[in-house]
């Protein structure tokens, strides 16, 4: 839903009603997660999708009868090998779509969930998908706070202690719950979607490439910062609108910068008096991918600049260097799609071969 947040947004301070439909439950290969939305606004306007394109004829139709009556839907999609022309997912999964009407009257903590989410403050929205409660309750659940209500104060409390449990994780989950919130019955289903502040994209080198890896680290759901030691290159005219741009030498502003696991780092600048104290600083602490540019020949320079400074081979082996896939890319893009393979590649544990060469699961 973080992809279509503004626009919802904007229709629900607008004070019009729209149906939010959001996958809450899937099984086998399926185009897209728990969370995928897709919502249908005034004058039949459609954002998002929940199965890439498979479903979304009947979802809108699903959707256009809960704006109508306000009835929340709960619908299994799944591929059906008796009638070809049935409605379904050709990648022969299945996945299950809770469709709600959203208002200012039906969904009270829907504005502040949006809020919280487009400023990066962490957030839980737990709706009741089925069972003996109200369809469609909502509970926004923070760190330290909690709105809405699911329909009873046990099951709310409940809720509450599980929602902020997986929102340090930033998962979202389907938990089951008595009527009461009693935790050994599963009666009552509830949809746990957690909104975590996106994860961190710093990129140093305010170079044509690093407009690129910007863009891209944008649309993958980053939030990125490009930071450059020269004024002159480091202004916000360079690169996408909602990229932080940041004039400082690029150690120390690492250095005095938070990184977890899933921050990403890349280090565009291939001069040494940049990227070898930045790796310095980088590779001494948390990152899920730490990416450097340059030649084969700059790469064994800087290692043993890096080996200089105290570096172990469990340190160094972190690094990425040269930095992306192999592709054959040539263009600043064609470099920045090699870099966000290689980042995906890392983190979902991807072999980087083509499909065709692979068994398993596709896209799971």
């Amino acid at each position: 839903m973080r992809e279509i947040l503004p626009a919802l947004a904007r229709w629900y301070a607008a004070g019009r009603p729209f149906a939010l439909a959001t996958v809450v439950a899937v099984n086998r290969s399926t185009p897209r997660g728990p969370g995928a939305a897709m919502a249908v606004g005034p004058d039949d306007e459609v954002l998002g999708s929940v199965s890439g394109g498979c479903v979304e004829g009947a979802v809108f139709e699903l959707a256009r009868e809960v704006i109508a009556d306000g009835e929340p839907r709960l619908r299994t999609f799944g591929y059906s090998d008796d009638d070809a022309f049935a409605v379904g997912l050709t990648c022969g999964g299945e996945i299950t779509v809770l469709v709600r009407r959203v208002s200012r009257e039906a969904e009270t903590v829907f504005g502040a969930v949006a809020e919280s989410v487009l400023s990066h403050r962490p957030v839980t929205l737990a709706v009741v998908t089925d069972g003996p409660a109200q369809r469609g309750a909502a509970l926004a659940v923070w760190p330290d706070e909690a709105a809405g209500t699911l329909g009873t104060p046990g099951l709310d409390t409940a809720v509450t202690a599980d929602a902020r449990g997986e929102l340090a994780q930033g998962a979202t989950v389907t938990r089951h719950y008595g009527p009461q919130g009693q935790r050994r019955e599963d009666g009552v289903a509830v949809f746990l979607e957690s909104f975590a502040p996106p994860p961190r994209m710093l990129v140093f080198g305010a170079i044509d490439y690093a407009a690129a890896v910007a863009r891209i680290g944008g649309f993958l759901g980053y939030r990125v910062t490009v930071c450059d030691a020269r004024p002159v290159f480091a202004t916000p005219r360079r690169f996408p609108e909602g990229v932080e741009v940041v004039v400082d030498w690029p150690h120390r502003y690492l250095g005095a910068t938070e990184t977890d696991s899933r921050t990403v780092i890349c280090v565009l600048t291939h001069d040494p008096r940049f990227d070898v104290p930045l790796l310095e600083e980088a590779l001494r602490r948390p990152a899920a991918y730490i990416g450097a540019m340059g030649s084969r020949r700059t790469h064994d320079d800087r290692l043993e600049r890096l080996r200089g400074t105290g570096l172990g081979q469990e340190a160094l082996a972190r690094l990425r260097s040269p930095v992306g896939l192999d592709l054959g890319a040539r263009t600043p893009e064609e470099v920045a799609v090699s870099v966000a393979a290689e980042i995906i590649a890392l983190r979902w544990g991807g072999s980087g071969a083509p499909l065709t060469a692979t068994s398993g699961a596709i896209h799971p």
